[in-house]
């Protein structure tokens, strides 16, 4: 996409200015806002690698680009994020703005757009984004392929037990005060008889499907919490010696901090960030 040209009565280059961006699956909409708070330009771009490239160039035309704030920079704008921060900008994660706003200016992509650079300008978002180029990323992305994992397991061991408490009495019996080692094992295993009816036949290999389901994904979360283990202990074993603290922990604490722990500025910013800071509320006497 070709940079819009600069109107004659444009600030001077090396003014700063501050870029917001509403971040969508295909497309960015990106607005500039001067350091006094007026809106300069705004423009869409594409959510490629030559599209964050022509934002950027597109919005230095206006002034030196030194923070941006940008929506959804856990997804839609992740990509984006590292670009720009690789680019010596400071990334501010901004919240998408509340309704009562969107009530009174109306809801498009340009204004949300607009509505980020403001709230970097103004300092409501105080946010510094995460890079996610590090360890720390790694860990985030086997983290989530373990849960998925341990859920989908669960998922299927309620299903074979479902699946065992319809079966007939002498296959359910022949399950029953197995632990929960055992019966999956034994379902592992099970063979269709030659003489069982179609609904008999379709029942055994249900369970013997489940049951071995079961076991890959046990296999499988197992390999990423070595995985995930072995990560931690390569880039911050300290954590690990703490009583209490396994690899899940650990990875949950890391990943909360991200891989630029130093946009925590005090103790207190990491409890607000986890939900536990202390608040004011009140309501009538109370």
């Amino acid at each position: 996409m070709t940079p819009t040209s600069l109107p004659d009565s444009s600030p001077s280059c090396s003014t700063e200015v501050i870029l917001g961006v509403d971040t969508h699956r295909d497309t960015h909409s990106a607005a500039v806002v001067s350091a006094l708070g007026a809106l300069l330009d705004s423009q869409t771009f594409s959510a490629t690698a030559d599209g964050y490239r022509s934002m950027l160039g597109w919005a230095r035309q206006y002034g030196v680009v030194r923070r941006a704030g940008v929506e959804c920079t856990g997804s839609y704008g992740a990509a984006l994020s590292r670009m720009l921060q690789g680019e010596d900008v400071e990334v501010f994660d901004v919240n998408q703005p509340d309704k009562r706003a969107r009530r009174t200016r109306g809801k498009t992509d340009t204004i949300d757009a607009e509505a980020a650079a403001r709230a970097v300008l103004s300092g409501s978002a105080s946010v510094i984004a995460k890079t996610a180029d590090g360890p720390v990323e790694a860990m985030r992305l086997l983290r989530l392929a373990r849960d998925s994992a341990v859920n989908a397991r669960t998922k299927a061991i309620n299903q074979l037990k479902g699946v065992i408490v319809g079966a007939d009495p002498q296959l359910r019996e022949s399950l029953s005060g197995l632990g929960p080692a055992t019966l999956i094992r034994r379902c592992a295993a099970l063979v269709e008889p030659d003489d069982a009816t179609e609904v008999q036949q379709t029942l055994i290999y249900t369970l013997r499907l489940l049951a071995e389901r079961i076991l890959r994904l046990k296999a499988e979360a197992y390999e990423l919490h070595k995985r995930l283990k072995a990560l931690i202990s390569g880039h911050n074993p300290g954590l690990l010696e703490l009583p209490g603290v396994g690899p899940d922990s650990a990875a949950a604490l890391l990943i909360a901090a991200g891989d630029n722990p130093e946009r925590l500025r005090h103790e207190a910013s990491f409890a607000a960030l986890c939900g536990v800071s202390p608040v004011e509320a009140s309501s009538g006497n109370t």
